[in-house]
């Protein structure tokens, strides 16, 4: 029998034996942002287009290729979530939580839709850890939405992560630098693709972002934004290099970086692996964009990591993973009442926090013992008449074969499995240490 369908291009499922991975990369930034003062936020998967096209920039490629932007049944235009920031930004506004006071410290797990050429590191559907602050103008926020994403990367065992930084000023240093980039690319019109030819009065920073071969080639020589910044923004990204130098943070000035999305002021940063050779993710400063969806001007700044990629990192470094929760007790049963008590002393582990299992599909004795042994089952009992009428069973560690036996009263039963447990954990302690 064939599939119906498949799963979408540029989409993956992420299925038992992986998704232990994700949840201990997603705890260990949920942790770090909680550290650090964030709280999550959860907004919707889609939102109206125009957010997107103020927020993001009618000239990047997220805008103008990749959105996935359709009307829904009342003729408003809706786009799936390309980025997390821009909805951020509304949701903050919109229910007014700057009224608790700044900084606004927000962090958020979510999927972000890009209609793109699927390859390694980038899919259609992408999963992201994302942090934004609001309100805070001074170059420490910078520094600290900075180190504590290099924390994360360090607590999960990433060896081969750096750090990008570079100021792309404020609107008022960069009216000099655009006017410089556009002479410098009209001079050289004829190597420049099609959609860059579109930037090149609107937008000549995007050309910077290509990724055609040729236009890299010709951004290379391209002026750097460094050479034009103002007074204040120079000193703001001179402030930020060293509070991560207090930190002992390494990183490396790239002038050519400006990230893929129009809102970015000031201080920008990726974090390159090395081992795959492409970022794990990145950020910067927003400053205007709080004022572009129609709230008062508030500085903002974060960044968004690419889960998909971090764990594609964790695999080439060969990062171990904790061992996940596996059934301690597995209770086979025969016969109607035996499954109704196993029934009852797996609800009784259950509320006390002990991995159990029994046999929902009506397998006989043997399937099930065979059933245990691929769980992993640390520990099986068997449930018949015998047993239930003398109110005890014999608890078998699968792992020595010793045989203990226990009440099968409900109020027993626990106190019995617990001291059973804890002595072969303690023997087995000792086994090891010897």
């Amino acid at each position: 029998m064939e599939l119906i369908t498949k799963a979408p291009k540029g989409t993956v499922d992420i299925v038992p034996g992986e998704s232990e991975k994700w949840q201990v990369v997603e705890d260990v930034f949920k942790s770090e942002a909680a550290l650090n003062g964030f709280q999550e936020i959860r907004t919707p998967v889609f939102e109206h287009t125009e957010l997107f096209l103020r927020g993001v920039g009618d000239t990047t490629d997220v805008v103008e290729k990749q959105m996935y932007t359709f009307e829904d049944k009342g003729g408003r235009s809706v786009t799936l979530r390309p980025e997390g920031t821009a909805g951020a930004v509304r949701a903050m506004l919109e229910n007014g939580l700057y009224n608790a006071g700044y900084p606004v410290k927000l962090y958020y797990l979510t999927s972000c839709y890009r209609y793109e050429k699927p390859q390694a590191g980038r899919l259609r559907e992408l999963h992201q850890f994302g942090v934004e602050m609001f309100g805070a103008a001074e170059p420490v926020a910078d520094a600290q939405v900075i180190a504590m994403a290099l924390s994360a990367f360090e607590r999960l065992g990433l060896e081969d992560v750096g750090l990008q930084l570079n100021s792309i000023g404020c609107p008022e240093c960069r009216k000099e630098y655009h006017k410089a980039l556009k002479e410098y690319f009209t001079a050289r019109k004829d190597q420049l693709c099609d959609t860059c030819l579109s930037r090149l009065e609107r937008n000549p920073m995007r050309i910077l972002d290509c990724k055609s071969p040729q236009c890299q080639e010709v951004a290379k020589g391209a002026p750097k934004i460094t050479d034009y910044l103002c007074e204040d923004c120079r000193a703001h990204f001179q402030k930020v290099q060293e509070y991560l130098t207090a930190l002992g943070i390494e990183f490396e000035i790239d002038p050519g970086l400006v990230r893929g999305l129009d809102y970015y002021t000031r201080t920008v940063f990726e974090f390159p692996s090395k081992s795959l050779g492409f970022a794990l993710g990145g950020g910067g400063r927003y400053d205007g964009l709080v004022e572009e969806v129609g709230g008062k001007p508030t500085p903002g700044l974060g960044f968004g990591l690419g889960l998909d990629r971090i764990l594609m990192a964790l695999e080439a470094q060969k990062v171990e993973f904790p061992q996940p929760v596996r059934c301690e007790l597995y209770i086979a049963s025969m016969g109607e009442q035996a499954q109704c008590k196993a029934f009852q002393l797996l609800n009784e582990l259950h509320r006390c926090g002990i991995p159990a299992d029994t046999d929902v599909c009506g397998r006989g004795l043997k399937a099930q013992m065979k059933y245990a042994g691929k769980i992993g089952a640390k520990f099986t009992m068997v449930l018949g008449d015998n047993e239930l009428e003398a109110g005890r069973a014999e608890l078998k560690n699968m792992e020595t074969g010793e045989k203990k036996t226990v009440s099968i009263t409900v109020e027993d039963f626990i106190n019995d499995y617990v001291t059973v447990s804890t002595e072969a954990e303690s023997s087995s302690r000792m086994f090891f240490e010897a």
